[in-house]
């Protein structure tokens, strides 16, 4: 393990305590005592599902495509079944799943199959058409078990691990895409090259993407300090992207068995994230599209805030995050959330549309909204009624 990861890990709580973040950013981290924000009860969490989730399933068919952003909300729906067992959220789920014939991207040509990025059918391989296999591992398990759900996941992941390629994911937000796939993958089938296959793709990814300083991801490549820099000249961490993979870790570390011999690196990357996250939030609970800078593009945004919010109530839940330390973080994550974010009748604003970095000057608000964006706040609702069960 990267030494510099680990000697983050074991400083992180006393950055928390000094109550500072020294990133280069403008946020102070705020002690405990001087926000408590309220926690909700079990009923007002679940209370905030009902009023997003109906919302947004009254006004959006489930007839779309398979595509990440729709599957990505997805995920999210699924979530919200968990915890509330509403058969309406399950049903909506299998809709989407029956009108895409449980597949991503649709070419049955082995030879055509692309890992590069593309919205066509032939991008059978490309991590974003990927995402929707995650809904379709979990609507079998909660049955029917019927193959027909989980045959195209066999088949697409199970050629893509007998490939010798390690490069599938090359930006932040592919983490997310297929990292939980692969675990999940691996519980269907028990075959142990799913985890290790994960791991080969993951040391890729970080190779091309991990900031050991920071203990944050650059996007892709293409955003690697000082290659590129924020319009302070400081390094430029795009808040969605980091929240994509701190989702994923969370994801992934619910379904890696505990006595696996690679669960000590995604609970150490899931911790030093965790960490350094903490100490960069805004004193309103949010997270700035540019996590270090601020001022590169100001103000609030959803979808990062919600991904960071639902990561540490999941590892306070999961007892990998200190409650004492992170539960403050979370909690004002929540109150940004509820209190600015959703609006009166449900709809979640400020999410930053679809994109790939912080991009000062673009307006991001009340009516700023998007699947992927409803999925994250799914997801941190769902782990606060965890949280206050």
């Amino acid at each position: 393990m990267n030494k510099r990861v680990m000697a983050g890990v074991l400083a992180g709580g006393m950055l928390l305590l000094a109550g500072c973040a020294d990133m280069g950013g403008n946020h102070a981290a705020v002690p405990a005592q001087e926000t408590r924000a309220a926690l909700p009860s079990r009923a007002e969490a679940l209370a905030v599902i009902d009023k997003v989730n109906g919302y947004w399933q009254r006004k959006t068919p489930a007839t779309e495509w398979a595509f990440w952003n729709v599957a990505a909300y997805h995920t999210g729906n699924m979530a919200a079944y968990e915890v509330t067992h509403n058969e309406a959220y399950r049903q909506y789920s299998e809709r989407w799943a029956d009108y895409n014939g449980w597949k991503g991207a649709k070419s049955d040509d082995k030879a055509e199959w692309k890992l590069t990025y593309g919205e066509t059918d032939d991008h059978v391989l490309f991590g974003d058409w990927q995402v929707c296999f995650q809904t379709y591992l979990d609507l079998y398990r909660l049955g029917p078990q019927d193959p027909r759900r989980v045959a195209r996941a066999r088949e697409v992941m199970g050629y893509e691990i007998g490939t010798g390629r390690n490069d599938y994911w090359w930006w932040a937000d592919g983490l997310y895409m297929v990292m939980p796939v692969m675990t999940k993958m691996y519980k269907l089938t028990g075959d142990r090259r799913y985890l290790d296959k994960m791991v080969a793709y993951f040391e890729y990814a970080n190779g091309l993407m991990y900031d050991a300083d920071t203990h944050l991801y650059y996007r892709d490549a293409r955003y690697v300090y000082p290659q590129h820099k924020s319009v302070n000249g400081k390094k430029d961490f795009w808040a969605r992207g980091d929240g994509w993979v701190f989702a994923a870790l969370a994801k992934v570390l619910a379904d890696l068995p505990r006595e696996d011999p690679y669960r000590p690196m995604f609970e150490e990357r899931f911790r030093a994230m965790a960490q350094t996250l903490a100490t960069i939030q805004s004193p309103d609970g949010y997270w700035t599209r540019s996590l270090i800078d601020p001022a590169h593009a100001p103000g609030p945004e959803t979808s990062g805030t919600a991904f960071f919010t639902y990561g540490m109530l999941w590892g306070i839940n999961n007892g990998l995050l200190d409650r004492t330390t992170y539960l403050p973080v979370a909690a004002r994550g929540w109150q940004y959330l509820t209190h600015t974010a959703i609006q009166p009748d449900g709809k979640v604003g400020y999410v930053q549309p679809i994109g790939d970095r912080a991009i000062p000057g673009q307006v991001v608000d009340r009516d700023s909204t998007a699947h992927f964006g409803v999925g994250a706040v799914l997801l941190a609702a769902s782990e606060m009624a965890k949280l206050a069960r």
